[in-house]
């Protein structure tokens, strides 16, 4: 006996077969219950989405001697020779192959005979949207006002390209893309049946590269079974079969990007290569790895719309911390045009070595968002250099002093710019627990305004926190046009939502405008620090 291929082995047969279909179905089936069958139907939607399959369920189900809740029996005798294609009243035509005005007037010719056996004749044309346009409007009329006894059902993948007077026509039904968990759901159905062994997470890839089409799900899953028939079918497996590439592999992909590893980044797809992986799947994959990275990083709650595992979630949520919105979203771009090119290219490696090139380099390009990209690095470079201490200023002004003594006398406080720094600075004591906190958020100052962006970036410049009481910060602002913004109830409480959720720690920040003449170089101490260095005991006041 011939073998016969998984999707034409587990077509459904019935309504109560099809997955993922749920309102069509029942729309349907409440048709034939309650005798309010149309007279055409348009099918529309993605490929093996199940629209020629309900069409021929339908068909029996409209002519069934014992139909069951909407549902054609499967087991008188109209039903069986609809099935063995024995029975002169379902025809089933493909409109690619027969597409011109002989083939709609034979149809016209036979709608004039009513059934042999059953109530109605049914037509069935897939693809209708290759007809041409004499063949559309020599259907017309048939289609408008046909025999009480016809049925016709349109399936096609390219609905806006069926003209609007046939679509006035039809009642339209949108088939919807099939999703992850309903094609796994299938699968798994079906490997316990055919008794063959798989991962779970081999499945669930099979149902992810599928797209959203349960008969190329199954294709894909038959080509994996046969070339590891009679063994347990992994994750690895299906990575070998399909040419696909791990999530890992994208994860050290990205971080050698950002970290701007050109030659780590070809190296591994020279590796990519080497072991035979789809290079267009591997863009597209790595495209929709960005994308879940930009929703992760963008969307509340995205956690509920992405589909991964937590380890995975895990993995993502560093890599946030990593990379701003602006870059991400010029990598998507980058690789989104690759994508494009990548259909009619010869050299696809190539192709892909410069947009990773492009991705490393910003320079390459003289767009808008590579420039704000590369004014992002510089910013972060310039603010993770060390910044000068009151005490490190103190010592620089006393080793300048001692040094010009000699030739032209102390270097004056007066009357140069470093004046100000030039005066000691002020020791103020402070309980333990506020100059912690202080600490903790001033060493990542410049980290933190860089995280939030927006408003808080560019205003929080030249801003020096200080102590105000427990759990509270105080920002002086240097520039009334900054302190306008950065003053802002919003700005604030933005502010302490990040602090609350990276350090865990509830603190509160107000803000005040520095005044004239006055020094920010206050040293703060903690009360036993200071009552070390001079040893006696301090009284605090109110």
């Amino acid at each position: 006996m011939s073998y016969t291929a998984l999707y034409r082995k587990w077509r459904p047969s019935a309504f109560q077969d099809v997955k993922g279909q749920d309102p069509i179905v029942q729309t349907l089936k409440n048709q034939i219950t309650t005798g309010r069958i149309g007279h055409a139907y348009l099918f529309c939607g993605t490929r093996g989405t199940g629209k020629t399959s309900i069409a021929k369920i339908f068909a029996r189900a409209v002519n069934c001697e014992h139909p069951t809740d909407g549902s054609p029996c499967n087991a008188c005798d109209t039903c069986r020779n609809i099935l063995n294609n024995r029975s002169m009243n379902v025809v089933e035509i493909d409109a690619a192959s027969n597409n011109g005005v002989e083939n709609i007037r034979e149809i016209r010719e036979q709608v004039q005979y009513p059934p042999t056996e059953g109530k109605y004749r049914v037509y069935i044309i897939d693809e209708v949207h290759m007809l041409s346009t004499g063949a559309f409007n020599a259907l017309l009329k048939t289609l408008e006002e046909p025999p009480s006894y016809v049925i016709f059902i349109l399936a096609t993948t390219e609905v806006h390209k069926i003209p609007i007077t046939v679509l006035s026509r039809c009642q339209r039904y949108d088939f919807k893309r099939i999703t992850i968990e309903t094609i796994f759901s299938r699968l798994k159905e079906l490997t316990t049946a055919e008794q063959i062994q798989a991962e779970d997470r081999a499945l669930t890839y099979v149902a992810k590269a599928a797209d959203g089409s349960m008969r190329d799900a199954l294709s894909l899953l038959d080509q994996c079974v046969a070339f590891h028939y009679g063994t347990l079918l992994t994750y690895d497996n299906v990575l070998e079969v399909l040419g696909a590439v791990d999530s890992s592999v994208f994860s050290e992909l990205l971080r050698a990007v950002i970290a701007g590893q050109t030659a780590e980044c070809i190296h591994m797809l020279e590796e990519m290569v080497i072991q035979g992986r789809e290079l267009g799947q591997f863009v597209t994959d790595f495209i929709w790895y960005l994308r879940n990275l930009l929703v992760l990083k963008t969307a509340d709650d995205a956690e509920t719309m992405l589909e991964m595992s937590e380890d995975n979630l895990k993995q993502l949520r560093e890599e946030t911390r990593m990379i701003d919105e602006e870059t991400l979203m010029r990598y998507i771009r980058v690789f989104s045009e690759l994508s494009n090119q990548l259909r009619y290219a010869s050299q696809k490696r190539v192709l892909i070595e410069v947009a990773l090139i492009k991705l490393t380099r910003p320079q390459m390009e003289h767009n808008l968002d590579s420039i704000i990209q590369r004014l992002n690095e510089i910013e972060a470079r310039l603010e993770e250099r060390p910044a000068i201490q009151p005490e490190m200023m103190q010592q620089l002004v006393a080793q300048m002093n001692s040094a010009g003594a000699g030739a032209s006398g102390s270097i004056s406080g007066t009357g140069m710019p470093g004046a100000e720094a030039a005066e000691p600075p002020q020791k103020m004591a402070i309980p333990k627990a506020q100059l912690e906190d202080l600490n903790l958020i001033r060493q990542d100052w410049g980290k933190i305004i860089r995280d939030l962006g927006g408003a808080i970036r560019p205003s929080f410049r030249d801003t020096v926190l200080e102590p105000s009481g427990d759990s509270c910060l105080c920002i002086v602002f240097s520039s009334q046009e900054n302190y306008a913004i950065g003053s802002r109830p919003t700005v604030l409480g933005e502010l302490e939502k990040y602090v609350e959720e990276q350090y865990g720690k509830e603190m509160y920040f107000k803000a005040r405008l520095r005044n004239a003449g006055e020094r920010l170089n206050t040293i703060y101490v903690s009360d036993e620090e200071l009552k070390q260095a001079i040893h006696m005991e301090i009284s605090m006041e109110d």
